[in-house]
């Protein structure tokens, strides 16, 4: 790799000012490949429960659910290509009005905010429904990364270097557990460390941070019998397979099920009503049953691939901005697709963390694909090698 004393200064936090070149063909090819496998297995593993809904919400249409995942793929496809257009400054700049925006929309989820399941996490607009905890997570990366650029001599003190992430931090973090929503509060919590840590955060500061989460953790365990026992049905699900277990123990069916080559696309058994929530964030275990081991861990093989890739677009952006938002958004989408499988396969106590691409959920969708242009839009700048 070759550097410039000119581009040894636009890592320095400011935006270069040549030409820009092409997005990263191969980014793009991964993102559209596994969004088509996405928009697939949503069609074939949410048919059973669209038919049969004892809601009525989908009318007895089999294709509910797919047709409104193709439509939110398309605006999504058409957004990834509109924020790769746009210039890396244009991010840094608006950077904080959309956390502000963020913030109000957190807000607004305990107070007008749509109930599902027991949680406010929604807010209804114009008949659909928008999470603002997605925005959040690209409102923490996008913020911290400012921050970070600007504080940069003095990131190893604890009134640049931690307050003001903290304060944000938390603020965040509070709204979401008043919804309440444990699973992105972890999420913004393990991504607002990993962009302290590029930021030049001491080390110290983290053993702290570890120390203080292990005597919470134990806190938790202690005096919240709630917490014990989703700890208990983690270790042994089948101990209460028709109650706290159940679903992490179909899950655990659907995927043994579908053995190495799996059931073929569509045949999957445990997807009519056995399953709960198998489009959505258990989906990848009608992957395993579809497609088997063999098409399970080719989707992983491509989620890897676009996650190096990630890396490397990042390793190689010309300024300081550019490179802690693309390892910022690589991050966050490692983080869900670990946790995600993590959970479906009882590797992790059960959260709801849906799989990126896969899992049914248009505004998701369309927020995941608009961070991945802004990732495309950082290799346009890239160094060259």
């Amino acid at each position: 790799m070759r550097y410039d004393g000119a581009r040894l200064a636009d890592f320095s936090g400011l935006e270069p000012k040549s030409v820009r070149g092409r997005m990263d063909l191969s980014f793009l090819l991964l993102v559209l490949g596994l969004l088509a496998i996405g928009v697939i297995m949503v069609l074939s593993s949410s048919f059973p429960r669209a038919y049969y809904d004892p809601g009525r919400v989908t009318g007895g249409n089999a294709a509910y659910y797919f047709v409104r995942q193709f439509v939110f793929a398309v605006l999504g496809v058409a957004a990834m290509l509109l924020a790769s257009r746009l210039p890396m400054g244009f991010y840094r700049r608006y950077a904080f009005p959309f956390l502000i925006v963020t913030l109000v929309l957190l807000a607004l989820v305990p107070v007008i905010g749509v109930k599902a399941n027991g949680s406010r996490r929604w807010l209804g607009v114009g008949g659909l429904t928008v999470q603002p905890s997605e925005l959040a997570k690209l409102a923490v990366i996008l913020s911290f990364s400012v921050l970070i650029c600007r504080y940069r001599e003095k990131m190893r003190s604890f009134r640049y270097g931690l307050l003001p992430f903290l304060g944000l931090l938390g603020a965040i973090v509070g709204l979401l557990v008043l919804e309440p929503h444990f699973s992105a509060s972890i999420i913004i919590l393990a991504v607002g460390a990993v962009m302290l840590f590029l930021g030049g955060v001491g080390v110290g500061w983290f053993a702290a941070a570890f120390g203080a989460l292990g005597a919470g953790l134990l806190v938790l365990l202690t005096f919240f019998p709630y917490a014990s026992t989703r700890i208990m049905t983690w270790r042994d699900p089948f101990s209460s397979s028709s109650d706290e277990g159940y679903q992490i123990v179909q899950s655990l069916y659907t995927i043994g099920s579908g053995g190495l080559s799996g059931l073929g696309l569509g045949g999957s058994r445990q997807k009519y009503l056995y399953l709960p929530e198998e489009h959505n964030d258990f989906i990848f275990s009608v992957c395993c049953e579809e497609l088997g081991f063999i098409g399970a861990a080719l989707i992983l093989v491509l989620f890897a691939l676009l996650i190096l890739r990630g890396y490397w677009i990042a390793l190689h952006c010309r300024s300081r901005f550019a490179f802690l938002v693309c390892a910022g958004l690589t991050t966050l989408l490692a983080i869900q697709v670990f946790f995600n499988v993590g959970v479906v396969t009882n590797l992790l106590p059960c959260t709801g963390i849906s799989l990126p691409f896969f899992s049914y959920g248009g505004t998701a969708l369309l927020i995941q694909l608009g961070e991945m242009g802004i990732i495309l839009s950082a290799s346009r700048d890239v160094l060259e090698t």
